[in-house]
């Protein structure tokens, strides 16, 4: 027996049917057609399927839909502002931190909770801050460089992209 929903997802507000076994990653894929958030893996190690869920980082393939009732979702839509792109979209550009893109989604929505959270992290900080993010390119160093990036901008110190590693 299907469920009434309602949750915001990327400010708007929708009320839904869905089934009680529906994860929430299928019902932003399918329902929604929000197809930026990726599914890699179904079991959280990958977290190409990260989202924010009242403003906290999760892993929207092991939670239900029905969970997510009442509450506030943002993909990587909801990212960039007015067709602007945000600080650590533009850092992943800057710096080549996106190679095949497929964690892109995950890595920024994560970066997003934990620049939110720590406004000026180290870089030890942010490699335990993605650490439940994989990159399978090993894209991890121009990654870190591209949150860098971003922090600086958003704290207002003069931004520079850095020559991206290749690997």
């Amino acid at each position: 027996m299907n469920k009434q929903i309602t949750v915001t997802v990327n400010g708007t507000e929708h009320t839904l049917e869905v089934e009680p076994r529906l994860l929430l990653v299928h019902m932003i894929r399918e329902v929604l057609n929000l197809t930026g958030t990726h599914i890699g893996c179904d079991t959280t190690s990958c977290g190409a399927c990260t989202i924010l869920l009242d403003g906290k980082s999760v892993k929207s393939c092991t939670i239900l839909a029905v969970q997510a009732d009442g509450k506030s979702i943002k993909t990587i839509e909801g990212v960039s502002a007015e067709g602007q792109l945000d600080s650590l979209q533009e850092g992943f550009h800057l710096n080549h931190g996106l190679h095949c893109g497929f964690c892109t989604p995950g890595m920024i929505m994560r970066a997003t909770e934990l620049l939110e959270n720590n406004p000026n992290p180290t870089e030890e900080e942010i490699r335990w801050g993605i650490s439940g993010n994989l990159c399978r390119c090993t894209g991890y160093n121009n990654i870190v460089k591209a949150i860098q990036y971003a922090s600086a901008k958003n704290r207002g110190v003069e931004t520079a992209s850095t020559e991206p590693e290749f690997v």
